[in-house]
Protein backbone atom coordinates (compact mmCIF):
# COMPACT_ATOMS: atom_id res chain seq x y z
CA UNK A 1 0.00 0.00 0.00
CA UNK A 2 1.33 3.45 -0.96
CA UNK A 3 0.98 6.43 1.97
CA UNK A 4 1.21 10.09 2.11
CA UNK A 5 2.23 9.89 5.38
CA UNK A 6 5.21 11.59 5.21
CA UNK A 7 3.93 14.34 2.68
CA UNK A 8 0.65 15.06 5.45
CA UNK A 9 3.54 14.81 8.01
CA UNK A 10 5.79 17.57 6.27
CA UNK A 11 2.92 19.91 5.04
CA UNK A 12 1.81 19.90 8.82
CA UNK A 13 5.28 21.14 9.21
CA UNK A 14 6.08 17.78 12.55
CA UNK A 15 8.84 15.88 12.90
CA UNK A 16 8.77 12.21 13.04
CA UNK A 17 9.41 12.04 17.03
CA UNK A 18 6.51 14.62 17.27
CA UNK A 19 4.14 12.19 15.83
CA UNK A 20 5.33 9.56 17.46
CA UNK A 21 4.71 11.12 20.41
CA UNK A 22 1.18 12.32 19.30
CA UNK A 23 0.17 8.50 18.96
CA UNK A 24 -1.88 6.51 21.16
CA UNK A 25 -0.26 4.66 22.77
CA UNK A 26 2.87 7.05 21.79
CA UNK A 27 5.38 5.03 19.68
CA UNK A 28 9.30 5.66 18.28
CA UNK A 29 10.34 8.23 15.42
CA UNK A 30 11.98 5.10 13.95
CA UNK A 31 8.47 3.16 13.61
CA UNK A 32 6.59 6.14 12.13
CA UNK A 33 10.06 6.77 9.50
CA UNK A 34 9.46 2.80 8.70
CA UNK A 35 5.69 3.48 8.55
CA UNK A 36 6.42 6.21 6.10
CA UNK A 37 9.00 4.73 3.69
CA UNK A 38 7.16 1.31 3.68
CA UNK A 39 10.14 -0.44 5.40
CA UNK A 40 7.45 -1.85 7.75
CA UNK A 41 3.71 -2.57 6.79
CA UNK A 42 0.90 -0.44 7.91
CA UNK A 43 -2.02 -2.09 8.67
CA UNK A 44 -5.47 -0.07 9.34
CA UNK A 45 -4.57 0.30 12.65
CA UNK A 46 -1.51 2.30 12.26
CA UNK A 47 -3.51 4.58 9.91
CA UNK A 48 -5.79 5.28 12.01
CA UNK A 49 -3.46 5.69 15.07
CA UNK A 50 -1.28 8.36 12.84
CA UNK A 51 -4.74 9.69 11.31
CA UNK A 52 -5.51 11.23 14.53
CA UNK A 53 -1.74 11.90 15.46
CA UNK A 54 -1.63 14.19 12.41
CA UNK A 55 -5.11 15.11 13.11
CA UNK A 56 -6.53 14.16 9.18
CA UNK A 57 -8.62 11.42 8.02
CA UNK A 58 -7.83 7.93 7.33
CA UNK A 59 -8.33 8.21 3.91
CA UNK A 60 -5.66 11.16 3.37
CA UNK A 61 -3.09 8.88 4.24
CA UNK A 62 -3.48 6.67 1.45
CA UNK A 63 -2.60 7.06 -2.24
CA UNK A 64 -5.68 5.69 -4.54
CA UNK A 65 -5.22 5.71 -8.17
CA UNK A 66 -8.05 7.44 -8.89
CA UNK A 67 -7.65 10.25 -6.74
CA UNK A 68 -6.34 13.13 -8.43
CA UNK A 69 -3.37 14.74 -6.32
CA UNK A 70 -2.25 18.19 -7.24
CA UNK A 71 1.20 18.94 -7.61
CA UNK A 72 2.69 21.58 -5.27
CA UNK A 73 4.67 24.03 -7.41
CA UNK A 74 6.16 26.61 -4.32
CA UNK A 75 5.80 26.76 -0.55
CA UNK A 76 4.83 30.50 0.61
CA UNK A 77 5.33 31.67 4.27
CA UNK A 78 6.75 35.31 5.58
CA UNK A 79 9.96 35.48 3.03
CA UNK A 80 8.15 34.36 -0.27
CA UNK A 81 7.01 31.95 -2.27
CA UNK A 82 9.91 29.35 -3.00
CA UNK A 83 10.39 26.02 -4.88
CA UNK A 84 9.41 22.88 -2.25
CA UNK A 85 13.06 21.15 -1.61
CA UNK A 86 11.35 17.60 -2.86
CA UNK A 87 8.44 17.16 -5.09
CA UNK A 88 5.38 17.03 -3.22
CA UNK A 89 1.58 16.83 -3.80
CA UNK A 90 -1.70 17.62 -2.01
CA UNK A 91 -4.57 15.47 -2.20
CA UNK A 92 -7.83 17.27 -3.73
CA UNK A 93 -10.59 17.81 -0.64
CA UNK A 94 -12.59 14.37 0.03
CA UNK A 95 -16.24 14.93 -0.06
CA UNK A 96 -17.98 13.02 2.73
CA UNK A 97 -21.66 13.00 2.73
CA UNK A 98 -22.30 15.07 5.95
CA UNK A 99 -20.91 17.65 4.86
CA UNK A 100 -23.21 20.74 4.46
CA UNK A 101 -22.52 23.81 2.40
CA UNK A 102 -23.29 27.56 3.31
CA UNK A 103 -23.24 30.07 -0.29
CA UNK A 104 -22.45 33.55 0.61
CA UNK A 105 -24.30 35.59 -2.03
CA UNK A 106 -22.96 39.06 -0.34
CA UNK A 107 -20.00 40.05 1.29
CA UNK A 108 -20.14 40.05 5.40
CA UNK A 109 -17.44 39.75 7.77
CA UNK A 110 -14.62 37.80 6.58
CA UNK A 111 -16.28 35.91 3.86
CA UNK A 112 -16.94 37.12 0.11
CA UNK A 113 -19.46 36.98 -2.15
CA UNK A 114 -19.04 33.85 -4.01
CA UNK A 115 -17.52 32.14 -1.09
CA UNK A 116 -18.57 28.27 0.01
CA UNK A 117 -18.14 27.68 3.05
CA UNK A 118 -18.14 23.53 3.68
CA UNK A 119 -19.58 22.50 7.01
CA UNK A 120 -19.50 19.15 9.48
CA UNK A 121 -22.63 18.08 10.84
CA UNK A 122 -22.13 17.79 14.58
CA UNK A 123 -24.41 15.87 16.88
CA UNK A 124 -25.44 17.43 20.33
CA UNK A 125 -22.90 15.94 22.65
CA UNK A 126 -19.93 17.08 20.34
CA UNK A 127 -21.08 21.09 20.07
CA UNK A 128 -18.53 21.76 22.60
CA UNK A 129 -15.58 21.04 20.12
CA UNK A 130 -17.19 24.05 18.06
CA UNK A 131 -16.33 26.49 20.63
CA UNK A 132 -15.21 29.97 18.81
CA UNK A 133 -15.68 28.24 15.36
CA UNK A 134 -18.01 29.44 12.67
CA UNK A 135 -21.12 27.33 12.53
CA UNK A 136 -24.64 26.95 10.87
CA UNK A 137 -27.56 26.57 13.16
CA UNK A 138 -30.92 25.20 12.06
CA UNK A 139 -33.98 27.24 13.85
CA UNK A 140 -37.77 26.64 12.93
CA UNK A 141 -39.52 27.09 9.98
CA UNK A 142 -36.39 26.36 7.48
CA UNK A 143 -34.74 28.95 9.18
CA UNK A 144 -31.22 28.95 10.12
CA UNK A 145 -28.18 31.22 12.10
CA UNK A 146 -24.69 31.38 11.36
CA UNK A 147 -21.67 32.82 13.13
CA UNK A 148 -19.07 32.19 15.98
CA UNK A 149 -20.35 29.67 18.34
CA UNK A 150 -19.25 31.78 21.49
CA UNK A 151 -21.03 29.25 24.35
CA UNK A 152 -23.22 26.04 24.36
CA UNK A 153 -24.68 25.53 27.95
CA UNK A 154 -27.74 23.90 29.22
CA UNK A 155 -29.07 22.90 25.27
CA UNK A 156 -28.77 26.80 24.58
CA UNK A 157 -25.58 28.15 21.97
CA UNK A 158 -24.60 31.46 22.14
CA UNK A 159 -23.97 33.13 18.42
CA UNK A 160 -22.22 35.55 17.07
CA UNK A 161 -23.13 36.40 13.55
CA UNK A 162 -20.54 37.77 10.93
CA UNK A 163 -19.84 41.44 10.42
CA UNK A 164 -19.49 44.74 12.33
CA UNK A 165 -23.25 45.14 13.71
CA UNK A 166 -23.99 41.57 14.69
CA UNK A 167 -25.42 41.34 17.68
CA UNK A 168 -25.45 37.70 19.66
CA UNK A 169 -27.99 35.49 19.49
CA UNK A 170 -29.27 32.49 21.25
CA UNK A 171 -30.61 29.04 19.71
CA UNK A 172 -32.35 26.71 22.14
CA UNK A 173 -31.74 22.54 21.66
CA UNK A 174 -30.89 23.06 18.00
CA UNK A 175 -31.25 18.94 16.56
CA UNK A 176 -27.73 19.28 15.19
CA UNK A 177 -25.38 22.19 13.95
CA UNK A 178 -22.77 22.09 11.53
CA UNK A 179 -19.08 23.22 11.58
CA UNK A 180 -17.10 25.70 9.26
CA UNK A 181 -14.47 23.27 8.04
CA UNK A 182 -13.26 24.62 4.29
CA UNK A 183 -13.51 28.03 2.95
CA UNK A 184 -13.99 27.37 -1.03
CA UNK A 185 -12.69 30.73 -2.51
CA UNK A 186 -12.58 31.90 -6.36
CA UNK A 187 -9.52 34.20 -6.97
Amino acid sequence: MITAIREVRRAKGLTLEEVAQRCRPTTTAQTIGRLETGTRTVSIGWLNRIAEALGVDTADLVKLPDRPDVAVAAVLDASGATAPRRPATVAAPRIDPSLVAVTVSGSVGDYRSGDEIWCARLAPDAFGSALNRDVLVPRPAGRFVFGRLLAAEGGTLQLLPPGADGRPQSVADPAWIAMAVRLVRTL
